[in-house]
């Protein structure tokens, strides 16, 4: 009896040792762990997308911009990662748009205007003449003022503000368009407000003139 009753367990114990000597299954483990280590690894290097903020809906030039009017998007920007404000990198204060924004669209680094720096304000002229087809919402624009002259009708126009910004364009507002031309609200810096309302007030010729051309293609 003692015989049989030994044999089964010492078949038991030589089999846990063979289990756990086995070569094979450390040679096995060691291939499943650099495998999962060689695919961890490719796609890391792999991967070079950066976080980014996208605009989370429409923004015009003058809006002030936090963190929650943003989302955050992971794209493959290669060389232009420069050109786009990346994750962490947006002013705790927000910041003034001086461009169109989208919904959706990542918000490059030159639509930054800080508060102190900007001080822009909108206002609405009505300059004579028509516009250029080129002047439209976000673009650069020049305006120019004729003042009222004796015997010669108007003087020579002169740049009253450079480089203002086009908000949107009124043309059928009856509030704010003049039977001369249609109205138009423009971004400009404060500084130049109190000008631009002088020759408004004046009854100055008003032009608005692009400030700048798109390249030829």
């Amino acid at each position: 009896m003692s015989r049989r009753s030994g044999k089964p367990q010492s078949q038991t114990r030589a089999r846990a040792r063979a289990f756990a000597l086995d070569p094979r299954l450390a040679i096995g483990v060691v291939l499943v762990v650099a495998s999962v280590a060689g695919v961890v690894a490719i796609v890391a290097t792999s991967d070079d997308s950066t976080e980014v903020y996208a605009a989370a809906s429409s923004l015009t030039p003058g809006d002030r911009v936090m963190s929650s009017d943003l989302v955050i998007r992971s794209v493959k920007l290669n060389e232009a990662t420069d050109q786009y404000i990346a994750r962490g990198e947006l002013p705790a204060e927000g910041f003034i748009a001086t461009r169109p924004i989208e919904a959706g669209e990542l918000v490059p680094t030159s639509s930054l205007g800080s508060h102190d720096g900007l001080s822009l304000t909108s206002v609405v002229v009505s300059p004579q003449g028509g516009l250029a087809a080129t002047v439209a919402t976000g673009a650069s624009v020049d305006v120019w003022a004729s003042a009222e002259a004796e015997e010669v009708g108007y003087g020579a126009p002169a740049v009253i503000i450079s480089g203002a910004i086009v908000v949107r364009l009124v043309e059928d507002d009856s509030l704010v368009s003049s039977a001369q031309g249609s109205a138009i609200e423009l971004l400009v810096p404060r500084s130049r407000v109190a000008r631009l309302l002088e020759a408004m007030a004046n009854g100055d010729v008003l032009s608005v003139i692009p400030a700048n051309l798109p390249a030829e293609g």
